[in-house]
């Protein structure tokens, strides 16, 4: 796929911009900051999936929400909503919309009016209702909606004007507003969706995007480069650069290089093995905060003998976190007894009811009456915050498991054919593990444990619970934080009793950039944002 405006080589821009500051001193020339990104992304609209990568290169560069969160506060904001209600009875959310704001255009597309209602409705209409032509135009779906049951939940979306919609809801929802905060909350352009329909091109809508956010696609070049230019008639605060190129460079010692010698100013997903040879260079800085995310081990269990709990319970038994922290985390995570982070505001300290114990993983396998146990361990190619190394991890626990007796393979693949196989669900177990979309602790449970997450294919380990789903229902349905967090500490016991996953780590959130570049705030959850990054002054290779 390639959008074209004009066409710069993203290296040779960085010479251009220092070309013109050395030759013609303090002259107003385009600012651009070159990131460099770990991978392609699946596509840019986000609504179409989970990933890290595509959430970093679409959402909050391309597009808005109706609201968005204050930093890494539970509050919100206004985005393209100026303001919104909720009914007494807390079943309809009235949203009154910002006017005057244009959407981008390209090649493909220019916009004949602004944003309204009708651009609101089609965003999630297309999602819950299984006839709108744009439906099914996503072959992936929209995993993070239907994880979170999404289409049952709202049962209408009303236009009162061009500028104020209310969605209604089925039933009571506490975590409403922070899902439409998420990352893949964003408004699409109904015009322009429906001009690709009728030209019979559908898909392009997902791939050459058009969206109201600080940047505009100007040219993506898939394994090379994308490049954003600034979106001069954007309704909020200026993005402070020009041009944003994210450098695709999959090789984490190859973005290491790239920051070293200023080919690249912010760079991601670094490391914890490469913090000396970063703490080494001044024109370096590494921001952390800790993290909203969880790494895990999921067992499929649908698959004999991983179907068998005393089984689940022995494997949990025989890993030793503590070796994992140390060998892959370079204390950037703390050990996790549970689904929540301690940066969660519902998180209850408990001891790991899984403590490492060989002795007690046999046991139990004898229990089970399963001898020479044989299976395999599917491990992310990529980098992830949750995980720096989850091909060490699993060599890792493979070593552990021999320590029982039970013999493991490890399996993986390119990302793109890992995600897609991953759907089939032909695992037996696979590392894995989730960074939040929003501050709300039901995030890091119905979107991956629930049974509507089952169904969309985002919940790996392949378990669903009547049990769990209405402890889930009860905390969404009420507003009280106190009660809702103790809902959540009855949730991890029941996932501590079954163990369809083994919780391993949450890590901080790592930020590497140059000391020149000014990045306000490193948010626990979901992904980049460039609109407030700018340069503190421009950088000269010496």
């Amino acid at each position: 796929m390639r959008v074209i405006r004009e066409r710069w080589n993203p290296l040779a821009l960085l010479c251009l911009l220092s070309f013109l500051v050395t030759a013609c001193g303090e002259l107003n020339v385009p600012s651009g900051i070159v990131y460099c990104s770990e991978g392609n992304p699946e596509t840019f609209n986000p609504q179409l999936i989970t990933s890290g990568t595509t959430i970093d290169a679409s959402s909050n560069q391309l597009y808005n929400r109706l609201i968005d969160y204050n930093d890494d506060s539970s509050d919100y904001s206004a985005a393209l909503a100026t303001d919104w209600a909720v009914s007494d009875d807390g079943l309809q959310y009235r949203f009154t919309l910002r006017q005057d704001v244009q959407f981008h255009y390209n090649n493909l597309f220019s916009p004949s009016r602004n944003f309204n209602a009708d651009d609101v409705i089609f965003s999630f209409a297309r999602i819950i209702n299984t006839e709108h032509p744009y439906h099914l135009v996503s072959r992936t779906g929209y995993p993070f909606f239907q994880s979170i049951d999404f289409a049952n939940l709202v049962s209408k979306i009303e236009k009162i004007n061009d500028y104020e919609v209310v969605f209604h809801l089925a039933n009571k929802d506490a975590s409403f507003l922070s899902n439409l905060a998420t990352d893949f909350a964003v408004i699409l352009s109904a015009e322009y969706a429906a001009q690709q329909l009728a030209a019979g091109t559908p898909e392009n809508i997902d791939y050459f995007a058009i969206g109201t956010g600080p940047f505009y696609l100007a040219e993506y070049a898939k394994n090379e480069y994308i490049r954003f230019k600034r979106n001069q008639y954007y309704w909020g605060e200026q993005a402070k650069i020009d041009l944003l190129v994210f450098d695709i460079t999959r090789k984490s010692e190859a973005r290491l290089a790239k920051i070293i010698t200023r080919d690249c100013q912010v760079s991601a997903l670094p490391k914890a093995n490469e913090l000396a040879v970063i703490n080494k260079h001044k024109h370096l800085e590494l921001r952390t905060k800790p993290g909203l995310n969880v790494a895990f081990w999921a067992f499929n269990t649908q698959k004999p003998p991983l179907d068998d709990v005393r089984v689940r319970h022995a494997l949990a038994h025989a890993v030793d976190k503590q070796n994992i922290l140390n060998v892959v985390y370079h204390d950037t995570a703390v050990a996790a007894s549970g689904m929540l982070p301690p940066a969660s505001w519902a998180y209850t300290e408990t001891e790991d009811a899984k403590h490492y114990d060989p002795e007690e993983a046999k046991r139990l396998l004898k229990e089970a009456g399963v001898t020479n146990l044989s299976f395999d361990i599917w491990a992310m190619p990529v980098v992830r915050i949750y995980n720096p190394n989850a091909l060490k991890t699993a060599e890792l626990i493979q070593a552990d498991l021999a320590n029982i007796g039970v013999t493991v393979n490890i399996v993986s693949y390119d990302w793109s054919v890992f995600t897609q196989k991953l759907i089939s669900s032909e695992y037996d177990s696979v590392l894995i593990g989730w960074n939040a979309d929003n501050t709300d602790p039901d995030n890091f449970f119905t979107p991956l444990l629930s049974c509507s997450a089952l169904e969309s294919n985002n919940n790996r380990s392949r378990w669903c619970s009547t049990e769990l789903d209405t402890l889930l229902s009860q905390a969404k349905e009420t507003l009280s934080k106190p009660e809702r967090k103790r809902l959540y500490k009855q949730a991890e016991k029941i996932i501590h009793e079954q163990v369809p996953l083994v919780n391993i780590a949450h890590a901080q959130k790592l930020l590497l950039k140059n000391t020149n570049v000014s990045i306000k705030n490193v948010n626990p959850y979901g992904g980049m944002s460039f609109s407030g990054v700018e340069l503190i002054k421009q950088e000269v290779q010496p």
